[in-house]
Order: C-alpha cells, then sequence, then structure tokens
C-alpha cells in the first residue's frame, strides 16, 4: 500500500508539474505578443540612430566600444546600448562575431535584414519602416475595440476623426513620408515585375497606372517600353507637382470617377485599400477605360496579395495576416482569398483571369473583360 500511495502521488506531482509548465509557457506566450511593439520600436530606434549604417561603413565586425564611440548619442546613455543591441540580435536583425580567436573578442555584423535598412541600399525598407512606426498610424490600434462598438469607417479614423486619405491630403509631413514609404516598396516590386513578368506588358502601346504614387513602376515601364504611352493617375496631392517624361505623363483624377483610355490597366497594391463593392466600382471604371480587346491587349493587370498563397509557409502566412489586419485598421481594405477576388472581377462584369504568385508575398493577376 505505501508503494501504491508512493506511485500516485508521484503521477500526481507529475501531472501538477506538466499543468504548471503549461500555465508558465501560456503565459510567455501572452507576454511575447504583449511586448512584440517592443521589437519594432527597438528597429525603429537602432534605425533612427543610423546604427545599421555605421556597422556597414565599419567594414569589419564592429565591437561594442566601437559602436558606442560612433553613435550620436548622450554619454549617460551608453551602457544602455548593449541592452538594445542584445534585443536585436536575438531578433535576426544583427549577428556577434569573433574578431580574434585569441581574446575572444566579438564584433557586431549585419544580416540580410539589416542590409535593407541601409540607407544607400536600392530597396531599404527604412521608409516604410518610418511611416508605419509614426504615431499617425500607431495611435489607430489604441482605438480599436472602440472601433468594435462604433459605426466608423476605421479605426484610423476614430483616432484622427477623418479618414486616411483626407488625412494625408491636410498633412504635408506624412503625405511625403507616406509617399516615400510607398515608394520603397514599389522600387523592390518593380524590380521583380521587370525581372520575371517583363512579358507582360509586351504588345501595349498605352498603359495607365492607376493610384501609381510617383510613378516608380510606369517609370520602368516606360523606360523599357519607349514606343508605350503610360499614364499615371492619382490624387491632387500625389501628382499635383510631378512632371513626366517622353512617353511618362502625371494625370490629377480619381478613379472612381473615371480611368483614362489605354490598351491595358496596371493597379499595384490598390484593391486591398477598399471594400468590395468599392472594388466592384473601381474595376468598372477600369473595364470602361479598356481601349482594345486582344489577346495581348484589353486586360487589367493586378499586383496584390492573394491569401492562402504561400500554404504550409507560415512565416508568409503571417505577414499576409498581419497586412490584412493593417488593411482593416487604416483603410477599411481587406487582403483576399483567390475566391473573394474572382467575386468582384465577376461583379465588375469581367468574364475571366489569372493569378501568378511569381512575386514573393504578392501575385501578379490579368483580369479580362
Amino acid at each position: 500500500m505505501e508503494g501504491l500511495r508512493s506511485s500516485a502521488q508521484i503521477n500526481k506531482a507529475l501531472a501538477d508539474e506538466e499543468k504548471a509548465t503549461k500555465l508558465i509557457r501560456a503565459q510567455a506566450h501572452i507576454w511575447n505578443h504583449l511586448f512584440n511593439l517592443i521589437n519594432s520600436f527597438s528597429l525603429k530606434c537602432a534605425t533612427q540612430l543610423g546604427i545599421p549604417d555605421i556597422i556597414h561603413s565599419h567594414g569589419k565586425p564592429m565591437t561594442l566600444s566601437q559602436l558606442i564611440s560612433s553613435l550620436p548619442i548622450h554619454h549617460s546613455k551608453t551602457p544602455f546600448v548593449y541592452r538594445l543591441m542584445r534585443i536585436l540580435v536575438h531578433n535576426g536583425f544583427f549577428e556577434v562575431q569573433k574578431l580574434d580567436e585569441s581574446d575572444g573578442e566579438e564584433g557586431f555584423i549585419l544580416t540580410d535584414a539589416t542590409r535593407l535598412l541601409l540607407k544607400d541600399n536600392t530597396f531599404s525598407v527604412t521608409p516604410a519602416l518610418l511611416a508605419m512606426l509614426d504615431p499617425a498610424l500607431t495611435q489607430p490600434w489604441q482605438h480599436l475595440s472602440t472601433w468594435f462598438q462604433n459605426d466608423d469607417r476605421t479605426p484610423f479614423d476614430t483616432a484622427h476623426g477623418m479618414g486616411f486619405w483626407e488625412y494625408a491630403g491636410h498633412n504635408t509631413r506624412f503625405n511625403k513620408q507616406f509617399n516615400d514609404a510607398m515608394e520603397s516598396d514599389s522600387r523592390l516590386v518593380t524590380s521583380m515585375v521587370m525581372e520575371k513578368c517583363k512579358g507582360v506588358f509586351e504588345g501595349l502601346e498605352s498603359l495607365v497606372d492607376v493610384g501609381g504614387g510617383t510613378g516608380n513602376l510606369a517609370k520602368a515601364i516606360a523606360n523599357e517600353f519607349p514606343h508605350m504611352e503610360c499614364t499615371v493617375l492619382d490624387l491632387p496631392h500625389v501628382v499635383g507637382d510631378l512632371e513626366g517624361s517622353k512617353n511618362l505623363k502625371y494625370v490629377v483624377g480619381d478613379m472612381f470617377e473615371a480611368v483614362p483610355s489605354a490598351d491595358a490597366v496596371l493597379m499595384k497594391c490598390i484593391l486591398h485599400d477598399w471594400k468590395d463593392e468599392e472594388c466592384v466600382k473601381i474595376l468598372g471604371r477600369c473595364k470602361e477605360a479598356i481601349t482594345s480587346k486582344g489577346p495581348k491587349k484589353g486586360r487589367v493587370i493586378i499586383i496584390d496579395m492573394v491569401i492562402e498563397n504561400h500554404k504550409g509557409d507560415d512565416e508568409s502566412t503571417k505577414t499576409q495576416l498581419l497586412h490584412d489586419m493593417l488593411m482593416m485598421n487604416l483603410l477599411a481594405g481587406k487582403e483576399r482569398s483567390e475566391k473573394e477576388l474572382a467575386k468582384i472581377f465577376s461583379d465588375a462584369g469581367f468574364r475571366s483571369y489569372t493569378v501568378n504568385p511569381i512575386l514573393g508575398l504578392r501575385s501578379l493577376i490579368e483580369v479580362y473583360p
């Protein structure tokens, strides 16, 4: 009996220990998500202090003391640099490498992610980082639960008393920062499009880039196809002061009202900004604008995310779901599945489409009237 009691006690102790372990893990899971903003703002801090560029300019692994002496910080803050770098190393933004096997001294080096934060990197995402972590865009998250209980269009409206595009039109600083962010994103997408999808634009004599911003993608297409007449359509505060070139022009307008006529209409990351009924209206204007009906002409070319395009890839799925929440928070839009896209294409009167998931997180979609 004594042995049986001991066995029961052991089993209970093991069960209690397993329960406690699960409880601790659950708490840690919550804490890690609760503190995700610390990761974001630590990275923003490092970028604003120029740490990636300082280490890159050093040309070899940089010791902590060397880094501290190169930073534009107050002398009283030097003890805290190590703690900032420690979390950034843990998150994969820097690595530590030994300088000399004899004394074991270590220095910081960049990772692939941090190289995308360098100022002279063509594909730098620093403008996007600074825009997304600007108080104007972080404040709406504080109002998410309030928004669920009111009839405002977005949490952004709840926070600022006006919609995103209206706010950008009234705030010059924010408008420039946001346009810089979109342009930085467009450079990478443009590079991929011209490398993998250039054939999509062959045979076109004219193309209009709807909501094309400062025209990064349209410029690349116009340069590659000098015979093609390219037009960028956007709002006054985006393109009002921009000048075109030989075969590229900027037109101030509203895509809900009218789209300039062309063989094909291009939209990069536009539909995810809007509700379904608004997308149908935009697509209807695009359909009206198409001047040619042929296998290589007469179509809408869309570059956007397609949810579930990365089945089994948890990291990509997470990125897409985060983007979907961002659209909900700022613009009342959404990232859509192929089924959801197919419905708005059909509702807008288009007969068929093809999806080519060849742009990483985004896909190139061709829609035919």
